[in-house]
Protein backbone atom coordinates (compact mmCIF):
# COMPACT_ATOMS: atom_id res chain seq x y z
CA UNK A 1 0.00 0.00 0.00
CA UNK A 2 1.60 3.17 -0.91
CA UNK A 3 2.03 5.71 1.76
CA UNK A 4 -0.13 8.75 1.38
CA UNK A 5 1.27 12.26 1.13
CA UNK A 6 -1.04 14.62 -0.06
CA UNK A 7 -2.53 17.11 3.21
CA UNK A 8 -6.48 16.66 2.62
CA UNK A 9 -8.43 18.15 5.12
CA UNK A 10 -10.24 21.56 6.02
CA UNK A 11 -11.09 22.19 9.43
CA UNK A 12 -9.83 25.02 11.14
CA UNK A 13 -7.44 22.83 13.38
CA UNK A 14 -5.32 20.92 10.90
CA UNK A 15 -4.77 24.05 8.88
CA UNK A 16 -3.66 25.67 11.64
CA UNK A 17 -1.03 23.07 12.27
CA UNK A 18 -0.02 22.58 8.65
CA UNK A 19 0.26 26.86 8.83
CA UNK A 20 2.66 26.71 11.61
CA UNK A 21 5.00 23.84 9.90
CA UNK A 22 5.08 26.05 6.75
CA UNK A 23 6.33 29.04 8.59
CA UNK A 24 8.97 26.79 10.56
CA UNK A 25 10.37 25.14 7.42
CA UNK A 26 12.60 27.69 6.30
CA UNK A 27 14.29 28.16 9.15
CA UNK A 28 17.35 25.84 9.81
CA UNK A 29 16.51 24.91 13.48
CA UNK A 30 14.94 21.51 15.04
CA UNK A 31 11.05 21.23 14.87
CA UNK A 32 9.16 18.42 17.41
CA UNK A 33 6.35 17.18 16.22
CA UNK A 34 3.38 16.06 18.42
CA UNK A 35 0.47 13.90 17.99
CA UNK A 36 -1.80 10.76 18.21
CA UNK A 37 -0.93 7.85 15.82
CA UNK A 38 -1.61 8.07 12.89
CA UNK A 39 -2.72 11.18 12.77
CA UNK A 40 0.26 12.31 10.00
CA UNK A 41 3.54 13.23 11.74
CA UNK A 42 5.58 11.75 9.41
CA UNK A 43 3.67 14.57 6.13
CA UNK A 44 4.51 17.11 8.54
CA UNK A 45 8.42 15.93 8.58
CA UNK A 46 8.29 15.79 4.79
CA UNK A 47 6.50 19.00 4.33
CA UNK A 48 9.29 21.09 6.79
CA UNK A 49 12.17 19.26 4.74
CA UNK A 50 10.79 20.28 1.32
CA UNK A 51 9.96 24.15 1.97
CA UNK A 52 13.06 24.40 3.56
CA UNK A 53 16.60 25.14 2.00
CA UNK A 54 17.38 21.67 2.01
CA UNK A 55 14.83 20.33 -0.24
CA UNK A 56 17.39 19.23 -2.66
CA UNK A 57 19.02 17.32 -0.01
CA UNK A 58 18.66 13.65 1.80
CA UNK A 59 15.74 12.96 3.65
CA UNK A 60 16.31 10.07 5.97
CA UNK A 61 13.83 8.46 8.59
CA UNK A 62 15.01 5.96 11.38
CA UNK A 63 11.74 4.80 13.76
CA UNK A 64 13.86 4.65 17.02
CA UNK A 65 11.37 2.26 18.63
CA UNK A 66 11.65 -0.55 15.81
CA UNK A 67 15.41 -0.33 16.60
CA UNK A 68 17.05 -2.49 19.92
CA UNK A 69 18.23 -0.30 22.37
CA UNK A 70 21.58 -2.30 21.69
CA UNK A 71 21.91 -1.02 18.00
CA UNK A 72 19.98 2.51 18.14
CA UNK A 73 23.40 4.18 18.21
CA UNK A 74 25.18 2.28 16.05
CA UNK A 75 22.28 3.33 13.21
CA UNK A 76 22.17 6.93 14.56
CA UNK A 77 25.75 7.18 14.82
CA UNK A 78 27.34 4.60 12.37
CA UNK A 79 30.44 2.45 13.48
CA UNK A 80 33.50 1.08 12.28
CA UNK A 81 34.59 -2.44 11.62
CA UNK A 82 35.42 -4.73 14.50
CA UNK A 83 33.54 -1.82 16.58
CA UNK A 84 31.14 -5.25 18.54
CA UNK A 85 30.42 -8.69 17.79
CA UNK A 86 29.10 -9.05 14.28
CA UNK A 87 30.58 -5.56 12.86
CA UNK A 88 32.93 -6.72 10.30
CA UNK A 89 32.94 -3.74 8.70
CA UNK A 90 32.22 -0.12 8.77
CA UNK A 91 29.01 1.06 8.32
CA UNK A 92 27.91 5.04 7.92
CA UNK A 93 24.88 6.15 10.66
CA UNK A 94 21.75 8.03 9.50
CA UNK A 95 23.26 11.01 10.79
CA UNK A 96 26.38 10.80 7.58
CA UNK A 97 23.59 9.65 5.55
CA UNK A 98 21.67 12.85 6.36
CA UNK A 99 24.36 15.58 5.68
CA UNK A 100 23.47 18.38 3.93
CA UNK A 101 19.51 17.23 4.53
CA UNK A 102 16.82 16.55 7.12
CA UNK A 103 16.70 13.09 9.38
CA UNK A 104 13.51 12.48 10.81
CA UNK A 105 13.34 10.67 13.88
CA UNK A 106 10.27 9.55 14.62
CA UNK A 107 9.28 7.42 18.09
CA UNK A 108 11.77 9.75 19.57
CA UNK A 109 10.35 9.68 23.16
CA UNK A 110 11.95 5.36 23.00
CA UNK A 111 15.42 7.24 22.98
CA UNK A 112 18.13 5.31 25.29
CA UNK A 113 19.97 7.54 28.07
CA UNK A 114 23.12 6.84 26.12
CA UNK A 115 21.63 7.73 22.42
CA UNK A 116 20.23 10.80 23.98
CA UNK A 117 23.22 11.87 25.31
CA UNK A 118 24.80 10.95 22.23
CA UNK A 119 22.36 13.20 20.47
CA UNK A 120 22.48 15.80 22.10
CA UNK A 121 26.20 16.22 21.13
CA UNK A 122 25.33 15.69 17.41
CA UNK A 123 22.67 18.71 17.87
CA UNK A 124 24.37 21.38 19.56
CA UNK A 125 27.61 20.62 18.03
CA UNK A 126 27.26 19.51 14.84
CA UNK A 127 29.42 16.50 15.27
CA UNK A 128 29.23 12.37 15.18
CA UNK A 129 31.51 9.57 16.19
CA UNK A 130 31.32 6.41 14.98
CA UNK A 131 31.35 3.79 17.55
CA UNK A 132 34.95 2.62 17.68
CA UNK A 133 36.08 5.55 16.59
CA UNK A 134 37.63 8.59 18.48
CA UNK A 135 37.68 11.08 15.80
CA UNK A 136 34.82 13.18 15.69
CA UNK A 137 33.19 13.82 12.23
CA UNK A 138 31.30 17.11 11.34
CA UNK A 139 27.84 16.42 9.76
CA UNK A 140 25.60 19.15 8.37
CA UNK A 141 21.73 17.86 9.67
CA UNK A 142 18.62 19.25 10.22
CA UNK A 143 17.01 17.01 13.27
CA UNK A 144 12.76 16.82 13.09
CA UNK A 145 11.73 14.69 15.69
CA UNK A 146 8.00 13.27 16.09
CA UNK A 147 6.56 11.74 19.64
CA UNK A 148 3.22 10.83 21.12
CA UNK A 149 4.91 10.62 24.34
CA UNK A 150 4.40 13.62 26.99
CA UNK A 151 8.23 14.67 26.71
CA UNK A 152 8.08 17.58 29.28
CA UNK A 153 6.78 14.80 31.37
CA UNK A 154 9.38 12.54 31.33
CA UNK A 155 11.74 14.99 31.61
CA UNK A 156 10.18 15.82 34.79
CA UNK A 157 10.57 11.66 35.60
CA UNK A 158 14.23 11.99 34.68
CA UNK A 159 13.15 9.62 31.68
CA UNK A 160 14.34 12.00 29.27
CA UNK A 161 17.37 14.66 29.00
CA UNK A 162 15.65 18.20 29.91
CA UNK A 163 18.89 19.82 28.22
CA UNK A 164 18.09 17.66 24.64
CA UNK A 165 14.68 18.74 24.96
CA UNK A 166 15.19 22.63 25.20
CA UNK A 167 17.45 21.83 22.09
CA UNK A 168 14.60 20.12 20.07
CA UNK A 169 11.91 22.06 20.62
CA UNK A 170 13.02 25.45 18.87
CA UNK A 171 9.27 24.99 17.54
CA UNK A 172 6.52 22.66 18.49
CA UNK A 173 3.68 21.44 16.11
CA UNK A 174 1.20 20.00 17.40
CA UNK A 175 -1.63 17.81 15.19
CA UNK A 176 -5.55 17.73 16.02
CA UNK A 177 -6.73 14.19 16.52
CA UNK A 178 -9.26 13.26 14.04
CA UNK A 179 -12.15 13.55 16.32
CA UNK A 180 -12.07 17.25 16.97
CA UNK A 181 -11.07 18.36 13.02
CA UNK A 182 -14.60 19.28 12.44
CA UNK A 183 -15.88 18.28 9.07
CA UNK A 184 -13.13 16.18 7.82
CA UNK A 185 -14.20 13.08 8.44
CA UNK A 186 -16.59 13.25 5.32
CA UNK A 187 -13.65 14.87 2.94
CA UNK A 188 -11.51 12.19 4.16
CA UNK A 189 -13.53 9.84 3.65
CA UNK A 190 -14.85 10.48 0.30
CA UNK A 191 -11.31 10.94 -0.84
CA UNK A 192 -10.18 7.85 0.30
CA UNK A 193 -12.85 6.27 -1.31
CA UNK A 194 -12.66 7.75 -4.46
CA UNK A 195 -9.29 6.03 -4.57
CA UNK A 196 -9.81 3.18 -3.69
CA UNK A 197 -12.71 2.60 -6.48
CA UNK A 198 -10.18 4.45 -8.46
CA UNK A 199 -8.01 1.52 -8.03
CA UNK A 200 -10.73 -1.45 -8.66
CA UNK A 201 -11.42 0.26 -11.65
CA UNK A 202 -14.97 0.87 -10.73
CA UNK A 203 -16.66 2.92 -13.69
CA UNK A 204 -17.76 5.97 -11.34
CA UNK A 205 -17.66 7.19 -7.66
CA UNK A 206 -21.22 6.66 -6.05
CA UNK A 207 -20.67 8.04 -2.49
CA UNK A 208 -21.65 6.98 0.79
CA UNK A 209 -24.88 6.07 2.27
CA UNK A 210 -27.12 7.78 4.96
CA UNK A 211 -26.07 4.79 7.33
CA UNK A 212 -22.40 4.45 6.78
CA UNK A 213 -22.01 8.48 7.22
CA UNK A 214 -23.38 8.30 10.44
CA UNK A 215 -21.74 5.46 11.76
CA UNK A 216 -18.41 7.16 10.57
CA UNK A 217 -19.42 10.39 12.39
CA UNK A 218 -20.07 8.71 15.14
CA UNK A 219 -17.06 6.56 15.58
CA UNK A 220 -14.07 7.95 17.74
CA UNK A 221 -11.17 7.21 15.34
CA UNK A 222 -8.56 6.29 18.42
CA UNK A 223 -6.18 5.68 14.92
CA UNK A 224 -6.99 8.83 13.29
CA UNK A 225 -6.32 9.04 9.40
CA UNK A 226 -4.81 6.06 9.39
CA UNK A 227 -7.44 4.05 11.06
CA UNK A 228 -9.58 6.07 8.54
CA UNK A 229 -8.24 4.76 5.38
CA UNK A 230 -8.18 1.23 6.73
CA UNK A 231 -11.67 1.37 7.08
CA UNK A 232 -12.52 3.47 3.64
CA UNK A 233 -10.41 1.05 1.35
CA UNK A 234 -12.18 -1.97 3.38
CA UNK A 235 -15.86 -1.07 2.79
CA UNK A 236 -15.33 0.28 -0.69
CA UNK A 237 -13.49 -3.58 -1.60
CA UNK A 238 -16.12 -5.70 0.23
CA UNK A 239 -19.26 -3.37 -1.38
CA UNK A 240 -20.28 -5.27 -4.13
CA UNK A 241 -23.37 -2.60 -5.94
CA UNK A 242 -20.71 -0.24 -7.79
CA UNK A 243 -23.69 1.69 -8.93
CA UNK A 244 -25.09 2.46 -5.18
CA UNK A 245 -23.65 4.31 -2.72
CA UNK A 246 -21.28 2.61 0.07
CA UNK A 247 -23.43 1.76 2.77
CA UNK A 248 -21.53 -0.99 4.89
CA UNK A 249 -18.61 -0.06 7.22
CA UNK A 250 -16.71 -2.79 9.35
CA UNK A 251 -14.61 -0.79 11.71
CA UNK A 252 -13.20 -3.93 13.18
CA UNK A 253 -11.95 -6.57 11.02
CA UNK A 254 -11.52 -8.99 13.83
CA UNK A 255 -15.06 -8.54 15.17
CA UNK A 256 -16.83 -12.14 14.52
CA UNK A 257 -19.73 -14.24 16.08
CA UNK A 258 -17.33 -17.20 16.00
CA UNK A 259 -13.77 -15.35 17.09
CA UNK A 260 -12.38 -17.46 19.40
CA UNK A 261 -12.40 -16.50 23.00
CA UNK A 262 -9.70 -16.02 25.56
CA UNK A 263 -9.37 -19.07 27.70
CA UNK A 264 -8.42 -17.82 31.20
CA UNK A 265 -6.46 -20.10 33.75
CA UNK A 266 -8.84 -21.51 36.23
CA UNK A 267 -8.35 -19.56 39.65
CA UNK A 268 -6.47 -22.20 42.17
CA UNK A 269 -8.37 -21.92 45.53
CA UNK A 270 -7.27 -23.30 48.65
CA UNK A 271 -9.24 -26.01 49.74
CA UNK A 272 -10.99 -25.29 53.32
CA UNK A 273 -11.96 -28.24 55.38
CA UNK A 274 -15.41 -27.69 57.06
CA UNK A 275 -16.52 -29.06 60.51
CA UNK A 276 -17.94 -31.88 60.40
CA UNK A 277 -21.76 -32.28 60.90
CA UNK A 278 -22.07 -28.30 59.45
CA UNK A 279 -24.75 -26.93 56.98
CA UNK A 280 -21.60 -25.56 55.04
CA UNK A 281 -20.99 -29.31 54.03
CA UNK A 282 -24.66 -29.09 51.66
CA UNK A 283 -23.53 -26.22 50.53
CA UNK A 284 -20.48 -26.78 49.72
CA UNK A 285 -21.95 -29.90 47.77
CA UNK A 286 -24.74 -27.96 45.95
CA UNK A 287 -22.82 -25.28 44.32
CA UNK A 288 -20.10 -28.11 43.36
CA UNK A 289 -22.87 -29.59 41.30
CA UNK A 290 -24.26 -26.51 39.89
CA UNK A 291 -23.51 -25.19 36.27
CA UNK A 292 -21.06 -22.42 35.32
CA UNK A 293 -22.75 -20.13 33.15
CA UNK A 294 -18.72 -18.31 32.44
CA UNK A 295 -19.44 -16.47 28.64
CA UNK A 296 -23.09 -16.41 28.08
CA UNK A 297 -22.80 -12.01 28.31
CA UNK A 298 -19.99 -12.70 25.54
CA UNK A 299 -22.39 -14.81 23.13
CA UNK A 300 -25.31 -12.47 23.72
CA UNK A 301 -23.22 -9.53 22.23
CA UNK A 302 -21.51 -11.31 19.47
CA UNK A 303 -25.47 -12.28 18.89
CA UNK A 304 -26.65 -8.74 18.94
CA UNK A 305 -23.77 -7.84 16.69
CA UNK A 306 -24.47 -10.50 14.13
CA UNK A 307 -27.95 -9.30 14.30
CA UNK A 308 -26.92 -5.74 13.47
CA UNK A 309 -24.98 -6.49 11.08
CA UNK A 310 -27.76 -8.48 9.04
CA UNK A 311 -30.42 -5.67 9.22
CA UNK A 312 -27.65 -2.99 7.68
CA UNK A 313 -27.38 -5.55 5.07
CA UNK A 314 -30.75 -6.02 4.29
CA UNK A 315 -31.47 -2.53 4.55
CA UNK A 316 -28.83 -1.63 2.32
CA UNK A 317 -29.66 -4.56 -0.50
CA UNK A 318 -33.35 -3.09 -0.17
CA UNK A 319 -32.41 0.44 -0.71
CA UNK A 320 -33.38 1.13 2.90
CA UNK A 321 -37.00 0.48 1.66
CA UNK A 322 -38.07 -1.20 5.24
CA UNK A 323 -41.14 -2.86 3.64
CA UNK A 324 -39.53 -4.73 1.36
CA UNK A 325 -36.56 -5.44 4.07
CA UNK A 326 -38.81 -6.92 5.99
CA UNK A 327 -40.02 -9.47 3.12
CA UNK A 328 -36.38 -10.18 2.59
CA UNK A 329 -35.76 -11.28 6.16
CA UNK A 330 -39.30 -13.08 6.44
CA UNK A 331 -40.01 -10.35 9.68
CA UNK A 332 -43.28 -8.77 10.22
CA UNK A 333 -43.58 -4.62 9.16
CA UNK A 334 -43.37 -4.34 13.02
CA UNK A 335 -40.95 -7.01 13.76
CA UNK A 336 -38.75 -5.28 11.83
CA UNK A 337 -39.18 -1.49 13.56
CA UNK A 338 -39.01 -3.46 16.80
CA UNK A 339 -35.48 -4.55 15.59
CA UNK A 340 -34.25 -1.76 13.70
CA UNK A 341 -35.20 0.53 16.91
CA UNK A 342 -33.46 -2.06 19.44
CA UNK A 343 -30.21 -1.84 16.98
CA UNK A 344 -30.69 2.01 17.18
CA UNK A 345 -30.72 1.85 13.31
CA UNK A 346 -34.61 3.96 12.39
CA UNK A 347 -32.77 6.79 11.90
CA UNK A 348 -33.85 10.17 11.92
Amino acid sequence: MKRESQFVGESGAFLDAVEKASRAAPLDRPVLVVGERGTGKELIAERLHRLSLRWDGPFITLNCAAMPETLIEAELFGHEAGAFTGATKARVGRFEEADGGTLFLDELGTLSTGAQERLLRAVEYGEITRIGSSRPQRVDVRIVAATNADLPKMAEDNRFRADLLDRLSFEVVTLPPLRVREGDIPVLADYFGRRMAAELEWPSWPGFGRLASEALNRHEWPGNVRELRNVIERAVYQWNDHGRPVDHIVFDPFESPWKPRERKPKAEVEPTAPQAGTASDDRAETASTEPSFDGVDDMKAAVEAFEKRILESALAKARYNQRHTAKALNLTYDQLRHALKRHDLLGS
